[in-house]
């Protein structure tokens, strides 16, 4: 629907509609803007402390890997893996490799227990009693051998998955290290045994329950099969949300958002350095996040409902104050449309509107004073106009003929004086049938009379210059009983002869075609291969094609320029200036002539019904 066609208030309305509806859109999106902002701050701050609890994770899994690394690369650990005298085992390096383990254990309060087994079996080991007993059981040692026999153990140690005691129910992971004899001895390079450490996850579920934000948010370790180790959560066990685990690295770093038991939850995530796959993962409700927005939700809404009871008030105000005294010159003006030529328009106000109604009655005078001068001259000008077009009309057409006739009449002169009769009486066949068609008195013809004249023409000239250049004729045969203005190929035929070819030793051609173009127009085309005109008086004479009107030809000016400008102003007086003539030349390359008229398709058409259906 064009804005145009809609009434003033009912525009006026729109706008105020559309302001109000902008005004919402923008308090939503800065309320969404800030929203954002609030919940990207508060995944900052449990990023923070996300990687504070990863680095103090961190630094113990460190302290666990340097005292075993310190502990596996002893040298009487090492005699201890190798040693075969068991009384040597016993009260040389065993009790050294004992207090080194009691060291380790009571220095670091995350090692609840160290065994050393060397590879054929023989066991070392300092205990918590409370959680030792793990050691001891048949799955044990099923869980440790899968470790034991991963090739990767030899380069780094591993942190094992969880341990879970279907007696007790307690649940237990380690640190497992390979004892490689460097000291020398026939085992050189070789592993002797194996350093475990049972890490202690209480102490670790002690470091997680602290770093709670929110009141709903849970924070989570998870080992490389995605169990969980610690958290604030103290039900949590098994496998944690892995399609959300499983995404892109850097978007859980830097928080995404997911819909779990129908809540939505940022998650964030961060790997540990010290124990591959390995990761912190804290989830907290979003709508925690924006809590302390609600106040800022609630005056929001107020003002913004404030401010559109506003804007109705005064857009009613607005529509009031203007609305009336401009339906009120809507509807005297309606009256004046309806040709109340005595009326004028009623003065209600002294506004603005006022003003205008008094412009309006002043304009109005002026308005029927104006008419009646126009009644009164437009007569006489209408047949002023009238028959100057007629007496151009004639001239122009006057112009044509004399000049063919002319040069015709000399031709068959010389060629009497050359030939013998058979040709002069040949001539004057096509003569005297061109002279017959150029006196008949239609102004339109069939295209078909047109052509035959041209024929006629070109036997004439084929005589005369004894097959000097080829002559062709290519018309489609739909436009053959279609209709045109007499006279107006013929000349142009003329022009590219006389101008073009005559001046050739041998070797030229002319070619006329006749095509309906893509706009339903009738195209001929008059191609010569003469020598062309320089860029100059082409120019000259497409200046002279684009007068608005043709002057007489002066002594100076050549025969073709007037016979090609009469024709096209012949053509634009009486189809209008998207007709007649364009000229195309090349100097030493030829010359094309192109005419343009429109269709005329049978004896009813008329040159009056073209112009009234063009609206001209």
């Amino acid at each position: 629907m064009k804005t145009s066609k809609v009434k003033l208030k009912h525009q006026i309305w729109l706008i105020f509609f559309f302001s109000i509806v902008i005004f919402t859109v923008m308090e939503i999106y800065f309320f969404h803007s800030f929203s954002n902002l609030t919940q990207k701050r508060a995944a900052t701050y449990g990023n923070q402390m996300i990687e504070q609890t990863r680095r103090k994770i961190d630094t113990v899994f460190n302290d666990i890997r340097v005292s075993t690394g310190i502990a596996v690369n002893s040298k009487l650990i090492q005699e201890f893996s190798v040693e075969v005298d068991d009384y040597k085992r016993a009260f040389d390096s065993g009790p050294y490799a004992l207090d080194l383990m009691e060291y380790m254990r009571s220095f670091n309060s995350y090692v609840n227990g160290i065994v050393i087994n060397d590879i054929k079996g023989r066991r070392l080991h300092s205990l918590d009693s409370a959680s030792g007993d793990i050691f001891f059981i048949n799955p044990y040692d099923t869980f440790i051998q899968k470790y034991k026999d991963d090739p990767l153990l030899r380069e780094q140690g591993m942190f094992t998955t969880i341990l879970k005691d279907e007696r007790t129910g307690t649940e237990q992971f380690f640190y497992i290290a390979p004892i490689v004899e460097n000291i020398g001895g026939i085992y050189y390079s070789q592993i002797t045994g194996y350093c475990t450490v049972m890490v202690n996850m209480d102490k670790l579920q002690g470091l997680v329950e602290n770093t709670e934000f929110t009141q709903s948010s849970t924070l989570y370790i998870l080992n490389n099969r995605d169990e969980v180790i610690a958290s604030t959560n103290s039900s949590a066990r098994g496998t944690l949300f892995r399609e959300v685990l499983s995404m892109d690295k850097e978007s859980l770093l830097n928080g995404v958002k997911a819909t779990i038991d129908g809540e939505e939850i940022l998650v964030q995530v961060k790997g540990l350095e010290q124990a591959d796959g390995w990761r912190v993962v804290s989830m907290i409700p979003v709508h925690e996040l924006t809590a302390d927005m609600a106040p800022m939700r609630k005056v929001s809404i107020i003002v913004g409902i404030g401010i559109i009871l506003t804007m109705l008030v005064i857009g009613s105000f607005f529509m009031n104050s203007l609305m009336r005294p401009l339906m009120g010159l809507v509807m005297d003006m309606k009256r004046v449309g309806r040709r109340d030529m005595g009326f004028r328009i009623k003065v209600r106000f002294t506004n603005e509107v006022g003003l205008l109604a008094r412009d309006i009655n002043r304009m109005m005078d002026e308005m029927d004073e104006m008419a009646r001068d126009m009644f009164g001259t437009q007569a006489r000008l209408y047949e002023s106009e009238l028959s100057q077009k007629q007496a151009e009309f004639s001239a122009l057409q006057s112009q044509i003929n004399p000049h063919f006739l002319y040069n015709t009449l000399n031709c068959i002169s010389s060629i009497g004086l050359e030939y013998g009769s058979r040709e002069i009486a040949q001539i004057t066949y096509c003569m005297s049938k061109i002279f017959r068609y150029s006196i008949k008195k239609d102004n339109l013809v069939q295209i078909r009379e047109e052509v035959d004249c041209i024929q006629a023409y070109m036997k004439i000239i084929l005589i005369r210059y004894e097959n000097k250049f080829s002559m062709e004729l290519d018309v489609e045969e739909r436009l053959l009983s279609m209709k045109t203005p007499k006279m107006i190929l013929q000349p142009i035929v003329e022009n590219s002869v006389y101008h073009g070819l005559e001046r050739m030793d041998e070797g030229g051609r002319l070619l006329v075609t006749g095509r309906m173009d893509a706009h339903g127009d009738v195209c001929f085309c008059i191609t010569d291969t003469g020598k062309g005109m320089e860029p100059e008086v082409l120019a000259a004479l497409q200046t002279k094609l684009s007068m608005e009107y043709p002057v007489r030809a002066s002594d100076e000016q050549p025969a073709q320029g007037i016979g090609l400008k009469n024709i096209h102003h012949r053509l634009q007086m009486l189809f209008g200036e998207g007709y007649g003539l364009t000229v195309e030349s090349r100097f030493g390359h030829g010359t094309t002539v192109t005419v343009k008229i429109p269709q005329l398709v049978n004896d009813r058409d008329t040159i009056e019904e073209f112009r009234q259906s063009e609206g001209k």
